[in-house]
């Protein structure tokens, strides 16, 4: 209940405080090819129960009818305009409409396509079980997915093998240890890592530290070397086909 009321709160002062800005990027998306400056897409949330997620469009119009859930840095769907509002990640203020109307919190696991979440394993679906975030620790940890996606032929498959799995844990951690003080850290060090990953990124490590989680897990949140392709959470298999 005090979770849901300050989502509530600073996802309504939060849109007085912004629209300014968003009603200037909204119209600059629209002046690029005169469509919908919006991108409405389904996803996944609280109890499998799809909703419609807001975002600013980053990319031309019906991208996603080309079948590939996750996007390169260098994808050649993206906007001009595009790669400015990703790379400050604007196209995600919009979803505090989607928090303001209960579809989402301000921070939990970020909600996925339903291609994505059916083949979640069991304990992966425990994901599903707490509202979806605008950001959590994967947020800070893999800010960079696109550029991590780029010299992939086949993005979604090297989404599940290299990202999926450490995402997919970094989310079940907070859902486990979850607080308001927590909420509010993650909040404010997201905001850090646009202008320094680094010193966010020492967050989530120490973080991770304090909670004692899995020593790959910790390894992994300090991105200093490459990923490599690991099973997702409740399975020993690592994710071959997609």
């Amino acid at each position: 209940m005090i979770k849901r009321l300050f989502d509530f709160i600073i996802a309504l002062l939060g849109l007085i405080v912004i629209s300014p800005i968003l009603l200037i990027v909204v119209f600059l998306v629209w002046m690029q090819d005169k469509k919908y400056p919006f991108y409405v897409a389904s996803r996944v949330g609280k109890n499998e129960i799809a909703f419609k997620m807001v975002k600013l469009r980053s990319m031309e119009i019906d991208a996603d009818k080309s079948g590939v859930s996750s996007t390169r840095k260098n994808d050649t769907r993206i906007t001009p305009l595009g790669y400015f509002i990703r790379n400050y990640k604007l196209d995600e203020l919009t979803q505090l409409w989607n928090v303001l109307n209960g579809d989402m919190s301000l921070v939990g696991p970020r909600p996925n396509v339903k291609s994505e979440t059916k083949i979640y394993t069991n304990i992966e679906k425990k994901l599903l079980t707490v509202r979806p975030g605008i950001t959590d620790f994967s947020s800070i940890v893999f800010s960079d997915e696109g550029e991590i996606l780029e010299k992939f032929s086949n993005p979604d498959l090297a989404y599940n093998q290299l990202i999926r799995p450490w995402k997919s844990r970094l989310g079940l951690i907070y859902i486990d240890n979850q607080s308001f003080i927590l909420d509010f850290k993650i909040i404010i060090f997201t905001i850090i890592a646009i202008f320094s990953k680094p010193k966010a990124l020492q967050w989530v490590v120490y973080q991770m530290e304090q909670i004692g989680v899995d020593s790959n897990v910790v390894s992994i949140s300090k991105r200093d070397r490459s990923l490599y392709p690991f099973p997702p959470p409740g399975t020993s298999q690592i994710v071959n086909v997609k």
